[in-house]
């Protein structure tokens, strides 16, 4: 069953680097770097790839689809909750929340798709829900 309690979550900060991820956040897309000279996308964007070092990149769209690579349910906080390193339909791997769920229910390789929680007085984070 999944929880009814709401964890309440900070803003996230924001820098001049990410605000137009933080931006595309507010209106329900989730974006991603890729880069122009090796091809790879990336998450947490940044302008350097990490895997060329170029500063070739430009921001895609992803499409809000992935998979559980690896998680962890934390029972003992006040409003229990899990973190996941999920595998997005474009490649990058993300550490983000799996929400709205029955957490004994999770498993890896588990299709997964995008939802956004709100924060406190920020942009919303992006976070997961089983597909």
């Amino acid at each position: 069953m999944a929880d009814t309690k709401e964890r309440k979550l900070p803003a996230p900060a924001v820098s001049q680097e990410t605000q137009a991820y933080w931006d595309a956040a507010a209106q329900g897309k989730l974006l991603v770097r890729k880069c122009t000279s090796c091809g790879q996308a990336h998450h947490y964007p940044r302008t350097i790839c990490p895997f060329c070092f170029s500063d070739k990149t430009e921001w895609i769209e992803a499409s809000g689809k992935g998979t559980i690579y690896s998680y962890s349910v934390m029972r003992r906080a006040p409003v229990p909750y899990a973190m996941a390193y999920v595998t997005l339909a474009e490649g990058p791997r993300m550490v983000t929340n799996i929400v709205d769920c029955d957490f004994d229910k999770l498993k890896c390789e588990q299709a997964v798709k995008l939802v956004f929680k709100p924060t406190d007085g920020g942009p919303p984070l992006p976070m997961f829900t089983p597909a």
